[in-house]
């Protein structure tokens, strides 16, 4: 089946590639070959050199799943792609830490065990996911969270994906409640 689709989809328009590369990403799933064609696709002018779709929703991101980082072409994305994907998921920063781009946020949880059972959360999404954040307890009630590819030392989709996963996790019963000015 897919040898009768490929040249259609390779004759399509520059206009028709997003379209197009939604339908091969759920004919391939976690493929190398369609990770190394969508890369191919941005770095002729669609999205970034990382493969990464800047086209994508808030829900695009939530119906994804992260894909393995293994592709020897695949590179971290330029910030201008981080900023456009960042609008996606609420709550988080972008981070440059010694020229390594970063998703950044924190919670403030009501205690030293709800921040335990906070990243067990995460945890569980992590996992399931297979691409694992940087967990952060400080004090006794800071939770922090740093995402970022370890592999290639940048940002990838992936870190959106799981960004967008996280803020879609319930922790309103771990968090500390803001007191409200009179």
């Amino acid at each position: 089946m897919s040898r009768l689709l490929l040249p259609k989809l390779f004759s399509i328009s520059r206009t028709q590639v997003p379209a197009a590369t939604s339908v091969l990403h759920n004919l391939y799933g976690r493929h190398k070959r369609f990770v190394h064609w969508t890369s191919k696709m941005s770095q002729d002018g669609v999205g970034s050199a990382s493969g990464a779709r800047t086209f994508c929703s808030l829900e695009d991101l939530l119906a994804k799943k992260c894909v393995p980082c293994n592709a020897k072409d695949l590179r971290p994305m330029t910030e201008q792609s981080a900023l456009d994907l960042l609008q996606k998921v609420a709550g988080w920063d972008l981070a440059n830490d010694n020229d390594t781009l970063k998703l950044h946020r924190s919670w403030t949880v009501k205690s030293f065990t709800k921040g335990l059972d906070f990243f067990k959360r995460v945890a569980d999404v992590a996992e399931s996911e297979g691409h694992h954040p940087d967990l952060h307890l400080v004090g006794w009630n800071n939770v922090k969270i740093e995402i970022w590819t370890h592999a290639i030392g940048g940002l990838t989709e992936n870190d959106f994906i799981l960004a967008a996963k996280i803020n879609e996790l319930q922790v309103e019963d771990l968090l500390r409640k803001k007191k409200v000015a009179k």
